[in-house]
C-alpha cells in the first residue's frame, strides 16, 4: 500500500480509500466486516462514511452504515486508523430527506447534533475527518449543470456558522479537521478565505467525483488542491461499475448498482459507453484490466489524497485495492488523453 499526506496534518493516509455506501443496503453486515478485515490487512488506515448511508437513501436504512462500521471498531485500535464521515446538506428537488432531523442544514445545532449521532453510532469518541457532504448554498452538484441564477432561501446558514461549529467540535475533541465535499472552486476558497481572515478551521480535502468519464476536477479545482494542498478524495472513480466494463454488453449483472437502482442515471450516457469501449481497448493493449487502467489513473494524479473504491465482492475489494501495484506509462496516458480530448467529461 501507498500513503499521502492530507493536507498540512500528520495523517498519513493509504491511496485507496475503502468506500462505504454500499454496506447496509447491498452488503450485509457480516459482508462489512469482511470487506474491513480485508482492506486493514492489505494496509487500508482510511474509511469513508456518512449519516445518510447507505445510498440510495432512505429513513429506513438511515445510519445503517455508520452501525455497521461501528460495531466492527469496537473490536480495533481506533489510534491506526483514519475514519471519515458527513453530515448531509439539504435535500432539493424529489429527494425527501426530512427524515435527518427535519431537514439537514449547516447550522451550529445541526452540526452538533449530526456528529454527536455519527459518533454514538460509530461507536467512536472521535471523527478523524468531518465532511460538508454537499454544501447548502444553490449550486452544481451531483451531475447537474446550468446554474444561472442563486435562488437559495433567505435564511441559508453563512459558511462563517458552520465553520465555527467545526471549530467548536475540534476544541471539543469531537472532531481532529473538517474536510468538503461535491463543492466548487468558490466554496473550497471562501473556506480558506475564512480560515486566514477569521482563524477558523483549514479545510482539509475535499471529496468529489473524479474518473475516466468526468475530469472536470481538472478545471480550477485540480489547481486549488495543488497550490493550497487541500487533497481530493476522489469518489466514482469506476463511475458506478460503468469503468470496471461489466456494463458493456446486455444482459447487465443482476446485482449491478446501475441494474438494481434506476435513479443512478449520471453515467448511462451514449457517448459514456462510447468512451468506456476506447478505454477499454487501450487496457487490452496495455495488458491490463479495464478497472486497474481506470483506478491506476486516479491514483497517479498529483492532487489525488486518497481514492474512495467501493466493492460489493471480495475479488472487486482485492482487484480495487491491487490498482496500487499498477502504473501506466507515458503512452498509456497519451492514449487516454486523446480519447479524453475527443469524448471530454461525457459524464460530469
Amino acid at each position: 500500500m501507498q500513503y499521502r499526506q492530507l493536507g498540512n496534518t500528520d495523517l498519513n493516509v493509504s491511496l485507496i480509500c475503502l468506500g462505504t455506501m454500499t454496506f447496509g443496503e447491498q452488503n450485509s453486515e457480516a459482508d462489512a466486516h469482511q470487506q474491513l478485515d480485508y482492506a486493514l490487512a492489505h494496509g487500508v488506515n482510511f474509511i469513508d462514511t456518512a449519516e445518510m448511508y447507505p445510498v440510495p437513501p432512505n429513513g429506513e436504512t438511515y445510519g445503517r452504515t455508520e452501525q455497521y462500521i461501528g460495531s466492527w471498531l469496537t473490536k480495533q485500535q481506533r489510534d491506526k486508523l483514519i475514519v471519515a464521515s458527513k453530515i448531509a446538506g439539504p435535500s432539493r428537488g424529489s429527494d425527501n430527506q426530512n427524515y435527518i432531523r427535519g431537514g439537514s442544514r449547516f447550522t451550529r445545532q445541526q452540526i452538533f447534533a449530526a456528529c454527536e449521532a455519527s459518533l454514538k453510532r460509530l461507536q467512536t469518541d472521535y471523527l478523524d475527518l468531518y465532511q460538508l457532504h454537499w454544501p447548502e448554498r444553490q449550486v452544481n452538484y451531483f451531475g447537474q449543470l446550468g446554474l444561472t441564477a442563486l435562488d437559495e432561501p433567505a435564511d441559508i446558514t453563512p459558511l462563517q456558522e458552520s465553520l465555527e461549529a467545526l471549530q467548536t467540535l475540534q476544541q471539543q475533541g469531537k472532531i481532529r479537521h473538517f474536510g468538503l465535499s461535491n463543492e466548487t472552486p468558490w466554496g473550497v476558497m471562501e473556506c480558506l478565505r475564512l480560515h486566514r481572515e477569521s482563524n477558523l478551521p483549514r479545510v482539509l480535502s475535499v471529496q468529489n467525483p473524479y474518473n475516466l468519464l468526468n475530469r472536470s476536477y481538472e478545471v480550477g479545482l485540480s489547481e486549488i488542491s495543488l497550490r493550497e494542498n487541500v487533497g481530493l478524495l476522489a469518489y466514482s472513480p469506476l463511475a458506478f461499475g460503468l469503468l470496471s466494463g461489466k456494463y458493456r454488453t446486455q444482459p447487465w449483472p443482476e446485482k449491478g448498482r446501475l441494474t438494481l437502482f434506476e435513479r443512478f442515471q449520471r453515467y448511462t450516457k451514449p457517448q459514456a459507453f462510447a468512451a468506456v469501449e476506447r478505454y477499454a481497448a487501450i487496457a487490452e493493449q496495455a495488458g491490463i484490466s479495464l478497472t486497474a487502467l481506470s483506478l491506476a489513473f486516479v491514483n497517479q494524479q498529483p492532487f489525488v489524497a486518497s481514492n474512495i473504491i467501493g466493492a460489493t465482492t471480495l475479488d472487486q475489494l482485492a482487484e480495487n485495492i491491487a490498482s496500487v501495484k499498477v502504473r501506466l506509462g507515458a503512452e498509456t496516458l497519451a492514449q487516454i488523453n486523446a480519447v479524453h480530448a475527443e469524448i471530454s467529461n461525457p459524464c460530469p
